[in-house]
């Protein structure tokens, strides 16, 4: 592989107008495809298999019209002090509004609040519920625009009104977290090379990768149903490991001419060593955000793949654009240990009389391994224990800022109706093998009246063909927590009883519990995901080290960072540990999709850094050094660079945390949280510890295993042959 991507590298250096117009022709495919799109809103929401879609499904076919996925708002009023919703000028005001509500094209119905007993007890707080046609995906501009309005004219009246339900979606606001991100890795790339232009050039790749990578996922958003998040993750994914893969290329060309190689012939060898480390990091993120696909969720796999693919782009993007940028420099960018005119006068830097600090860092570790490896390990196991508490949920209106309606309107209902208002249960009741279809509706209700945590459960509302009902059931607690979903499994719980006694079928569903399923199903498939993931790039580390203990001790020490990660997701998300620096407004249990999107993402990302530092590591060793000797090496060359790439990835999911939208801002967090705990105390301690412990039994491989793998080269033992001249390396990458 080194020699395949060493011809690469030279070619694209050589041929480097070609390669730039390739690319800025996608960019521009791109952007256009992405102008002439429509706007990405929130991804229709299924969960194929659980008992929630199922009673979704069973609707649509028993309640044709009914639009059950349909989108749904509740417009709520309070009263002024002192008032009540049922004074004559307060109810002529809402009258005039739900006849506001029931005009537009997409509205399916809408329930009066006097009519349909939706005025709180003691009669300062109601509510009008407004059912849509399609859903809150599909649902027009016009619409939404029309339920404001609507909203407005009742606020002139002299009532608060706020608008609850995924009608009215509050899109997120991102701020300047992200151009703060990208300036900070800015100053961490001049700080590294000591030159603006070799600092730009990550920048520029990795600008170009996701601009392509967003634009392509804007275009296809609509026909792919792809939600609004999707392309925030894969910005959020793409930039960080653009930057880096552009980093290590870029600093492996300047390290090739200060040993005194010429400018093509450095960036081939650039490419032919750092561009296997980058092949194969890359390689491991892909499969990690690929394999979300087996949880089953398609949400979730649509967000994986998406950002794999803006992977794919950086990883194409640094193999090829970094070296026709960097023939476009020329004589720009210096070699390691020159500084440019601007920074540095355009002086030589002086050799230190004294080893650089990874060179010290790396002698103290393997001088002290156990004490290192100790400290590193009760350092971590501390920080994880907080996920002894994790509770998982989804998000609901209860988690939005409080400067939104939808948070709002949460609030007012809670304050009105109960805290379970906000999350009703619709039970179905399938009473078509049923000889008395209405004794068993009747004799749901009664079973669910009994139940612990309820406070009210509606009368039975049959379909036309009387085979069919829905009953709507109200808990106690909020839609979150542990009590709701003990309630929803109870019921599902009766459902034998039921079916025993009455030969009829009851599912439960509803946004509740759907979210409920999710989590469920987010659980159960996090092992078999870990194990795919694990057990994939297991065996990709293997051919890349040739070595079994090396990539074990990597995804050991992946699941020490993981676990410290999110044991801090918890103490700031769910304790409320710093919620406050945070910005975070609401505390509750931890999004259901964070463990396994953690364990994918933070596992691709912890590979990067192994593949880079312990590659240096293996390429000093196979060339004869002493296994400790080769440990120091490994960080004398790559420990500067792996900082500051782990630095650059921080700065950037960082900028996220500024998110208004809280799956955002927890994944922005846990992501850069994780990065910080496996870059520094992970590779930079416990690897090297581990490492110098284990001494030559860290690089063995079973002979016969070692007479089966294939050899990828990704230390460029092919390229200290002689290098063939440009012409031939040219016709020998056409014939392969």
């Amino acid at each position: 592989m080194a020699t395949f991507l060493y011809r690469i590298g030279r070619l694209a250096f050589r041929r480097r107008h070609f390669v730039a117009l390739i690319w800025v022709a996608l960019l521009t495919l791109a952007g256009v495809g992405a102008a002439s799109a429509p706007p990405a809103g929130n991804s229709s929401f299924s969960i194929p298999g659980t008992e929630a879609q199922k009673a979704f499904d069973l609707l649509e076919q028993r309640f044709p019209g009914m639009s059950a996925d349909g989108a749904t708002a509740r417009v709520v009023f309070k009263a002024p002090a002192g008032e009540k919703m049922t004074d004559k000028l307060n109810k002529a005001a809402v009258d005039k509004t739900v006849r506001e509500l029931g005009h537009g094209s997409e509205v399916a119905s809408v329930a009066d609040p006097y009519t349909g007993h939706a005025v709180s007890r003691d009669g300062s707080i109601a509510y009008a519920s407004v059912k849509y046609k399609v859903s809150g995906m599909e649902l027009k501009d016009s619409s939404r625009d029309a339920l404001k309005d609507a909203a407005q004219q009742a606020r002139d009246s002299g009532l608060t009104v706020e608008i609850g339900g995924d009608a009215l979606t509050a899109m997120p606001e991102e701020g300047a977290g992200e151009l703060i991100g990208i300036g900070i890795a800015a100053v961490v790339l001049v700080i590294t090379f000591g030159s603006l232009l070799a600092a730009g050039l990550p920048l520029l790749t990795a600008l170009i990768g996701v601009g392509i990578g967003v634009s392509s996922i804007t275009a296809l958003a609509s026909v792919l149903d792809l939600g609004s998040t999707t392309s925030t993750l894969a910005m959020m994914i793409g930039l960080a490991v653009g930057i880096d893969y552009a980093l290590f290329i870029v600093s492996r060309y300047r390290a090739e001419l200060a040993e005194g190689r010429e400018r093509e012939e450095a960036a081939g060898r650039a490419v032919g060593t750092a561009g296997s480390a980058v092949v194969f990091a890359g390689l491991t993120v892909v499969i990690a955000l690929v394999g979300l696909s087996v949880v089953n969720i398609p949400m979730l796999t649509k967000m994986g793949i998406a950002a794999a693919g803006t992977v794919a782009i950086a990883v194409l993007i640094a193999l090829t654009m970094i070296p026709a940028l960097l023939g476009y420099a020329g004589r720009k960018v210096k070699p390691a240990g020159e500084k440019s005119k601007l920074l540095g006068g355009g002086r030589q830097a002086k050799k230190p009389g004294r080893p650089n600090m990874g060179t010290r860092w790396a002698s103290f570790v393997v001088r002290r391994p156990v004490a290192v490896l100790l400290l590193g390990v009760i350092g971590l196991g501390a920080a994880a224990v907080p996920v002894s508490s994790l509770e998982l949920g989804l998000p609901d209106d209860g988690s939005q800022p409080t400067s939104t309606t939808q948070r709002r309107a949460y609030d007012l209902l809670s304050e009105g109706f109960g805290a379970g208002f906000n999350g009703p249960l619709m039970v179905v009741v399938d009473a078509k093998g049923s000889a008395h279809p209405k004794t068993a509706f009747s004799e749901v209700g009664k079973e669910i009246k009994g139940l612990k945590d309820v406070v009210a459960v509606t009368p039975a509302t049959p379909n036309k063909a009387g085979d069919t009902a829905i009953i709507t059931v109200v808990p106690k607690s909020k839609p979150s927590s542990k009590s709701t979903e003990d309630l929803v499994h109870a019921i599902r719980d009766k459902g034998a009883d039921i079916t025993a006694k009455t030969d009829a079928k009851l599912l439960v569903t509803g946004s509740t519990a759907m979210n409920i399923d999710v989590s469920q199903r987010l659980n159960d498939a996090l092992l078999p995901y870990l194990a795919l993931v694990v057990g994939l790039a297991f065996l990709l580390l293997i051919v890349v080290f040739r070595s079994v203990l090396v990539p074990l001790k990597a995804a050991l020490g992946f699941l020490l960072s993981v676990l410290a990660a999110l044991g801090a997701v918890v103490a700031v998300f769910q304790w409320g540990w710093l919620s406050g620096l945070m910005n975070v407004q609401q505390t509750g249990p931890v999004m259901s999709m964070m463990p396994i999107f953690m364990v994918g993402v933070v596992f691709g990302l912890a590979m990067d850094y192994e593949v880079f530092l312990v590659t240096r590591m293996r390429e000093a060793y196979v060339h004869g050094e002493k296994p400790t000797q080769a440990v120091v090496t490994g960080f004398r060359h790559g420990a500067r660079v792996v900082t500051a790439a782990a630095v650059i990835m921080i700065a950037v999911f960082s900028g996220f945390i500024g998110s208004s939208e809280s799956m955002v801002k927890m994944i922005g967090f846990g992501l850069a949280i994780a990065v910080f705990f496996d870059a520094f105390i992970v590779r930079m301690a416990i690897v090297p510890a581990v490492l110098a412990l284990l001494g030559k039994r860290a690089w063995w491989l079973p002979k016969w295993l070692d007479r089966i793998l294939p050899n990828v080269d990704v230390e460029g033992e092919g390229l200290r042959t002689p290098a063939a001249d440009g012409k031939e390396d040219e016709r020998e990458l056409v014939r392969a």
